[in-house]
């Protein structure tokens, strides 16, 4: 889907003159939820992507048709890579991670989804209660600190929250995640964009960065 989209605007750069496209824009299956990444920022292979977060090819299949589940990466290093989703490279400066995800809800999600759900919603959560907390540090993450934390605006009926907030992982030094999060209008669907980088890259980059976060948007379509 994210070729096609690229597709179209090399396409409409050619015929217009320019060098090329500014931006990479992307959709997931649906249509329903989309953003953009600057041009240069590199796609992560998909299957790469997906074993890392199922464990192997057979399941990734499995567990994206039960679930419905749509991911994509983009990495603003020169050599993408996956590491840099929690960790930027040691002795380098430190470049923008986007991870994004749109998964259908279960029944007995749908009946239990708020918006502490959204915040709590994977990957990297952001603890509500002192409990969460302690359980998300006991995962390998430590020194949680909420830089900010904003209920979205209701837009055609699609609820949203978006946090900033500190991380340090393992034993590598803190980093900064910037997470959105998008309930659909019907309840069935969550959507999610989040981005890493450590402290002094988020605020070197952080006009780029706060226009791929603002470019995340969910439609609200009505079934017939």
């Amino acid at each position: 889907m994210v070729g096609t989209v690229v597709g179209a605007a090399v396409a409409a750069s050619l015929l217009s003159g320019c060098a090329g496209p500014e931006y990479t824009y992307v959709r997931d299956d649906s249509g329903d939820t989309y953003f953009k990444v600057p041009a240069s920022w590199r796609q992560i292979d998909q299957k790469t992507l997906d074993k890392e977060i199922f464990g192997d090819a057979e399941s990734a299949k499995a567990q994206l048709a039960k679930q419905a589940l749509w991911t994509a990466a983009f990495d603003a290093y020169d050599e993408p890579s996956l590491v840099h989703l929690l960790q930027g490279s040691a002795g380098a400066e430190d470049k923008p991670f986007v991870f994004a995800k749109v998964q259908k809800l279960s029944e007995d999600d749908q009946n239990a989804v708020s918006l502490d759900a959204l915040r709590l919603s994977p990957p990297i959560p952001v603890p509500v209660t002192e409990e969460q907390r302690q359980a998300i540090e006991a995962s390998g993450f430590s020194g949680f600190e909420l830089l900010s934390d904003e209920v979205l605006p209701i837009e055609d009926g699609v609820r949203g929250v978006h946090s900033v907030y500190n991380y340090r992982v393992g034993s590598g030094p803190v980093q900064t995640f910037d997470k959105t999060a998008y309930l659909s209008a019907d309840g069935t669907t969550v959507s999610t964009l989040l981005i890493r980088c450590t402290p002094a890259c988020y605020k070197k980059r952080a006009a780029e960065i706060a226009t791929v976060v603002k470019s995340f948007k969910v439609k609200h379509l009505i079934n017939p």
